[in-house]
C-alpha cells in the first residue's frame, strides 16, 4: 500500500475557497446596502403619505367639512375647491351620513358603508409635492355618524345673556354635538402600496 504525499493543486484549491468566501461576504454586503436603500426610500414615502393625510384632515376639518353642513350644491362646493380637484361622489350618500346615524345610510351602498377610505370614498382631492415630485392623491369617508341637535342653519338663535341678577323665561336644551368619524388615506407618487391612513373625530 502506497501513500499519496503529493500537495499539487492544494494552492488552487485554497484560492478557489478563499475567493469563494470572499464573493459571499461582497454579495451580503451589497445586498445589505440595496436593501438599507429601498427601505429608506420606502420610509420617505410613507412619511410623504402620511404627511399628505395630515393635510388632508386638516383641509377637511377647517374647509370642507363645514361648507357641506351649508346645504350647498355638489357643483358648487366642487368649483370653489377646483383647484385642488375636489370631487364628491354619491353626494345623497354623503349628505345622509351627515344628517341620520349610521344604521340609517338607506342612500349608501355596502362599498359606500366601508370603512376603507379607498374604496368608494366621500371626496377625493390632490395636494401638489414638491415641484420635483408627483402631487398626492387624498380620498376621504365618513364611517361612523353620531347625531346631534346642533344647529346648522349657521342662523343665531341664541338669546342675548342677561346679568347674574336677570331671571330667564324658558328652557334651552343642551347642546350634544353630532360626532363623525373619518377615515382619511393619502397616496404619493403613484406608489399605491405606500399609503398613509388616519381617523379623525369630527364634531360638530
Amino acid at each position: 500500500m502506497r501513500i499519496l504525499r503529493s500537495t499539487d493543486g492544494a494552492a488552487l484549491v485554497t484560492a478557489l475557497m478563499l475567493t469563494m468566501l470572499s464573493l459571499v461576504i461582497a454579495m451580503m454586503l451589497l445586498y445589505s446596502v440595496t436593501a438599507g436603500t429601498r427601505i429608506s426610500a420606502s420610509q420617505k414615502r410613507y412619511r410623504s403619505a402620511l404627511a399628505a393625510a395630515h393635510g388632508g384632515v386638516e383641509l377637511l376639518s377647517r374647509e370642507i367639512v363645514p361648507r357641506l353642513f351649508q346645504s350647498e350644491t355638489q357643483t358648487s362646493l366642487q368649483d370653489d375647491f377646483s383647484s385642488i380637484n375636489l370631487q364628491l361622489s354619491g353626494y345623497g350618500c354623503l349628505q345622509q351620513k351627515l344628517k341620520s346615524s349610521t344604521t340609517n345610510w338607506s342612500s349608501c351602498s355596502a362599498a359606500q358603508s366601508s370603512s376603507d377610505p379607498a374604496q368608494s370614498p366621500d371626496m377625493t382631492f390632490t395636494l401638489s409635492g414638491l415641484p420635483s415630485e408627483p402631487s398626492f392623491r387624498v380620498t376621504a369617508k365618513i364611517v361612523d355618524t353620531v347625531p346631534g341637535n346642533s344647529d346648522t342653519t349657521g342662523v343665531d338663535y341664541l338669546d342675548q345673556g342677561s346679568s347674574v341678577s336677570g331671571r330667564e323665561e324658558g328652557t334651552r336644551p343642551r347642546h350634544v354635538p353630532g360626532m363623525f368619524n373619518i377615515s382619511v388615506q393619502g397616496v404619493g407618487g403613484g406608489a399605491d402600496h405606500e399609503k398613509g391612513r388616519l381617523s379623525l373625530l369630527y364634531a360638530y
